[in-house]
């Protein structure tokens, strides 16, 4: 497989600006990931001690290094408040394909920010990483995750049947595929195919 480095590009959109992780980001992160709440779908326990925030920005930088992916910072312009990130991994340059990822404090849902986020990242996806797939995984209970897919059009091409076991608890999960022919990078909604 044909690997480079992939520097994590800061993009913006009309409320949003995506940016590379740095350390002042440690509090903000570990506030996130803390949140039992916030993770009661995520794939791994809440956070219970802060140097995994400076391990995931260490984590950020090596991804980037070595060309797996890119995870980005996402702040709101208004405030300059720190709301969440959204990345773009397993990138494999040779099947031009990556998964997308996110995840938002609760502050920050119900406002299209989630959406407006990984649009930006998929049009770096799609027209600078020359990507022909970007896949997705969601718990099947986050029904608010599996609507920001579909409203950036992906498909959900199957479930995952107890593919996660968190804090004891078994889950499914649903993966969804956008291929780029199907990719409607404007806000406008996807035509019916």
């Amino acid at each position: 497989m044909t690997r480079m480095s992939l520097p994590t590009p800061t993009l913006h959109t009309a409320r949003l600006r995506l940016r590379p992780f740095d350390d002042a980001d440690a509090d903000d992160l570990f506030a996130l990931h803390s949140s039992a709440y916030v993770l009661r779908y995520w794939d791994a326990p809440p956070w219970s001690e802060r140097a995994r925030s400076t391990r995931f920005i260490a984590a950020c930088r090596q991804m980037a290094e070595e060309g797996t992916g890119a995870r980005l910072a996402v702040d709101r312009v208004s405030d300059g408040a720190f709301i969440g990130w959204c990345s773009l991994n397993r990138w494999n340059p040779d099947y031009r394909g990556a998964a997308l990822g996110y995840c938002y404090g609760d502050a920050a849902w119900g406002h299209g920010y989630a959406t407006e986020a990984a649009r930006a990242v998929l049009r770096w996806a799609f027209d600078t990483l020359d990507l022909n797939r970007v896949q997705a995984e969601t718990d099947t209970r986050n029904a608010a995750s599996a609507r920001v897919l579909e409203k950036l059009g992906f498909v959900r091409e199957g479930t995952l049947r107890e593919d996660c076991v968190v804090n004891g608890e078994v889950s499914d999960s649903w993966v969804y595929g956008l291929i780029r022919r199907e990719w409607w990078p404007s806000s406008e909604p996807v035509p019916a195919r």
